[in-house]
C-alpha cells in the first residue's frame, strides 16, 4: 500500500509543477517575453488553460474581484500542499 501513497504524492507533485508552469508562463506572456502568436507557445498556453480552468473556475467565482490580480493559483498550490500534508501524516493508513 505504500506504493499507493507514493503514486498519490507523485500526482500531487505533478499537479503542483503544472500550476507553477502556468503561473510562470502567464508572467512571461504578460511581460512580452513570450509571444502567443508563436505556434508552440500558443499550444502550450491553451493546453495549460484547458487543463487548469476547471480547477481555477470555481475558485475565481468564490474570490472577490482583485483588479486583475488572480489569486486562484496560490489557493490551488496551498490546497495541494495541504493534501500532501494530510497524506503524509496519515501514511499509516497506507501501510
Amino acid at each position: 500500500m505504500s506504493s499507493l501513497l507514493q503514486i498519490l504524492l507523485l500526482v500531487l507533485d505533478l499537479a503542483w509543477w503544472i500550476v507553477i508552469a502556468h503561473v510562470i508562463m502567464s508572467w512571461l506572456i504578460n511581460f512580452n517575453v513570450l509571444n502567443r502568436n508563436q505556434p508552440l507557445v500558443w499550444q502550450i498556453w491553451t493546453g495549460l488553460n484547458r487543463f487548469l480552468e476547471p480547477v481555477y473556475g470555481p475558485i475565481r467565482r468564490f474570490l472577490p474581484e482583485m483588479g486583475g490580480l488572480d489569486l486562484s493559483p496560490i489557493i490551488v498550490i496551498v490546497a495541494l500542499y495541504a493534501i500532501r500534508i494530510v497524506l503524509i501524516n496519515n501514511a499509516a493508513v497506507f501501510l
